[in-house]
């Protein structure tokens, strides 16, 4: 039976019939094995991660059938997500390992899931090169951090990128131990994509406890805190090559910059805290020299328009969160953004064929 297309106010094509091609850069994938081991860690209830519990346990444990549509297409990188795509005009997806991906795993069962996952989807991109393109997944527990996979699927597998499901069983990618990696990235110049993930358990409870861990509010406050820790630790002065990808517009630092600027000047000058060092840059200057920002799950006319005069029109790109979010509505949406031609190709095609280095 064919998948009905998602509500829609107008019939949308690919193939770049309005003078750009959409491509979508946060685009989730599972593999099946992964989703076999957790299902595996909820039935033993040997995994301790909160999020891990409350997230993955609704996805992979309810009978509601919108979480059970959403695994399925999660699992599917062939004809029936490229028949999605076409219903909803997207000419090409940059797939990655969906939440929490390899960070609630150890270094063994991390590294086979990566590896399975980069070669699946490396076949995926084979076998649709015009539709799909794809981000390595490493274990960060791994003894390299995962810097030796990394190369391998971008070197011998043609993956564009690394993706990060924010934090790394309550570290966070400013700690040493994961600079290898970062370091490899700017070697092998590809971006990281810091994606969301359910908050640790150091910071949950609160979250949990009014049913906001997820992605109505916990992701982004998350995410935002992990990428700002990144900013204010200096890792971007120590690899001031590293590009760094991060959706829902910027996970509402764009928004906070000029009060984030102002307070860590006032705390650098009074030494209130030791890891708070000098920059090199007002940290709101990382969002226009290491950062892009995608509108994934954000299609808000007035609010992409807000991010774009904040970080620069060159650092906004479209995505669409899918099949988390999977509206054609959306799509029209950012299609009558108040841009001319050329800035619609660049939001929709140019800014991710720069930063993604894609061959589309």
């Amino acid at each position: 039976m064919t998948d009905p297309a998602p509500s829609t106010p107008e019939k949308l094509r690919a193939g770049g019939d309005r003078g750009y091609l959409r491509i979508a850069t946060e685009e989730a994938y599972a593999l099946p094995e992964m989703y076999e081991l957790y299902r595996q860690q909820l039935r033993d209830g040997t995994n301790p991660d909160l999020g891990f519990n409350s997230l993955v346990g609704y996805f992979l444990g309810s009978e509601h059938p919108q979480p059970r549509d959403v695994v399925a297409r999660l699992q599917d990188a062939g004809e029936r997500r490229i028949r999605d795509m076409d219903e909803s005009g997207i000419d090409h997806q940059v797939l990655a390992l969906t939440a929490p991906g390899t960070q609630v795993l150890d270094a063994n069962e991390g590294s086979r899931i990566a590896s399975l996952t980069n070669d699946r989807l490396a076949e995926a991109c084979q076998d649709h090169p015009d539709r799909f393109s794809a981000l390595a997944a490493v274990s960060f527990e791994s003894e390299d951090a995962g810097a030796g996979e990394l190369e391998r699927a971008v070197t011998e597998l043609g993956l564009k990128g690394l993706i990060a499901n924010s934090h790394i069983r309550g570290r966070y990618l400013d700690h040493p131990d994961f600079f290898p990696v970062l370091e490899r990235c700017v070697e092998l110049d590809v971006p990281l994509y810091l994606h969301p993930s359910t908050p640790p358990n150091a910071m949950i409870e609160p979250f949990h406890q009014a049913g906001l861990d997820g992605a109505v509010f916990g992701f982004g406050v998350e995410t935002g805190f992990h990428l700002l820790r990144m900013i204010t630790s200096g890792l971007f002065d120590r690899l001031p090559q590293l590009r760094v990808v991060v959706g829902h517009l910027g996970e509402a630092l764009p928004f906070w910059a000029p009060r984030i600027d102002h307070m860590h000047a006032k705390q650098v000058a009074s030494g209130r805290y030791d890891a708070i060092r000098p920059l090199e840059k007002k940290p709101s200057e990382y969002l226009r020299s290491n950062i892009w920002i995608t509108t994934s799950g954000m299609p808000w006319t007035e609010q992409i328009m807000f991010v774009r005069s904040v970080v620069g029109a060159d650092r906004v790109m479209y995505a669409m969160d899918y099949p988390y979010q999977f509206d054609v509505a959306e799509v029209v949406e950012q299609d009558n953004l108040p841009l001319s031609g050329a800035e619609k190709k660049a939001f929709f095609e140019d800014i991710a064929l720069d930063v993604f280095r894609l061959e589309v």
